[in-house]
């Protein structure tokens, strides 16, 4: 049964005096705060500009279900006389369809076993571009080693035949590998594998952490601390930008020096956006350009979590500097763009990030520039870490993170 509860969203004080505390591993210029931004898009419609840099809207929250470490979710197409029904994945290996009219959950079956410990276990969950006509969906999770190496482990993406969505026993079915870490190593951290299809369904991007290893991440021969960019059967497509031999790892790679990405969105202008854990501050906004490298470990506007000092962005403009950077940490843990669609619940939020966070407890929104930058319009305190928000058809959904998480919808006071 759905559960309904109420709850006045608004900022504390105590946040917008922690933004405004200076740090000895951030860069000044880049920590954003809660005030309006006072740079503007370019538009024709300055009125429009301002209108959206002074206005935040407040909400409620609805909750529709509860799940045991929830990790990612997608919205099932939705037709004029059905509920929206959502995928929702949970780290410990089980995948739901929920009806968000009744708060309904169904377990789907054939899910493939997972290895299950620290930040690993299931992850992320996507449709394909033709859902439509062949109910196909990507799906990333880690895997242990065999033998002698099962103490190494690596996420892996695979896609499936979701059938039986009008039953009561839904399953996988026509598993296909597409993808995995490469190598394996030991620890269970840093994984990332978000999954990203891009705007005309033709290529699928995929996150893929350094490990907490570091040195992977500047590394040519090894697929860790990478985005990589692939076409949909898994194959690599030809124009990627170290694609000069299809049987080099390094043909896979769209950037390198990340540390651990956690979110990815293509905005309305097509332009991809990553957020990324940052060490000891310094988490990451970027602004995703293909073939550049961002730094990590090399440089980073946090410590390491020794405290020793990294090199600030600024030291080596030869790496693609963030476009924001926060200290303290957010923890930022996925990416949705607000787009109006049917249900336009907060017109104030159109063409904006919506990013959860963990550590922060937060939805932070942020505003994308036509100049290429960026901004933190605001954010909200949520009492809880958020681990996913989704903006589907102007409605936002998000879910909590740990035991108990709960899915919430936020609805505009």
């Amino acid at each position: 049964m759905m559960i309904i509860t109420t709850k006045h969203v608004k900022i504390p004080l105590s946040i917008v005096a922690l933004l405004f505390s200076a740090s000895a591993c951030s860069n000044p210029t880049t920590v954003n705060t809660d005030t309006a931004p006072t740079q503007t898009k370019a538009s024709d419609n300055a009125a429009n500009d301002v209108q959206k840099s002074t206005i935040k809207p407040e909400f409620t929250t609805k909750e529709f279900a509860t799940f045991d470490e929830p990790w990612a979710m997608t919205a099932l197409p939705k037709t004029a006389n059905d509920p929206l029904k959502l995928l929702v994945t949970q780290k410990t290996g089980e995948l739901f369809i929920v009806d968000t009219q009744t708060g309904n959950k169904t377990q789907v079956n054939g899910v493939p076993s997972v290895a299950y410990g620290g930040q690993g276990g299931l992850g992320d969950i996507i449709l394909a571009p033709d859902f439509a006509t062949n109910q196909m969906v990507y799906i990333s999770y880690v895997e242990a080693g065999d033998g002698s190496d099962n103490n190494t482990f690596g996420a892996k993406v695979i896609k499936a035949k979701l059938v039986g969505l009008d039953t009561d026993a839904p399953s996988l079915q026509a598993i296909t590998p597409i993808w995995q870490q490469t190598p394996k190593v030991k620890g269970q951290g840093h994984y990332s594998h978000r999954l990203l299809f891009s705007p005309d369904g033709q290529y699928l991007y995929i996150s893929s952490g350094e490990r907490q290893k570091k040195d992977p991440a500047q590394d040519m021969t090894v697929n860790l601390g990478k985005i990589i960019r692939l076409n949909a059967d898994g194959s690599v497509p030809k124009d990627n930008p170290f694609a000069g031999n299809t049987r080099n790892i390094a043909s896979q790679f769209w950037t390198i020096g990340h540390r651990n990405v956690l979110g990815m969105a293509f905005d309305e202008s097509g332009r991809l956006w990553a957020n990324e854990m940052g060490p000891r501050g310094g988490d990451e906004f970027n602004l995703i350009k293909k073939g550049n490298n961002y730094g990590w470990p090399v440089v980073s506007n946090g410590r390491n979590y020794s405290g020793t000092d990294i090199p600030d962005h600024d030291t080596r403009p030869e790496f693609e500097p963030p476009k924001i950077t926060w200290t303290p940490v957010i923890s930022p843990s996925s990416i949705s763009i607000y787009t109006a669609g049917n249900q336009d619940d907060f017109p104030e939020w159109q063409g904006d990030a919506l990013m959860s966070g963990l550590s922060s407890k937060a939805l932070i929104v942020v505003d994308m520039k036509e100049t290429g930058e960026a901004s933190e319009r605001y954010r909200y305190d949520m009492g809880a870490r958020i681990r996913d928000v989704l903006a589907v058809d102007g409605e936002v959904w998000v879910l909590e993170d740990g035991d108990n998480g709960r899915l919430l919808q936020l609805l505009p006071k």
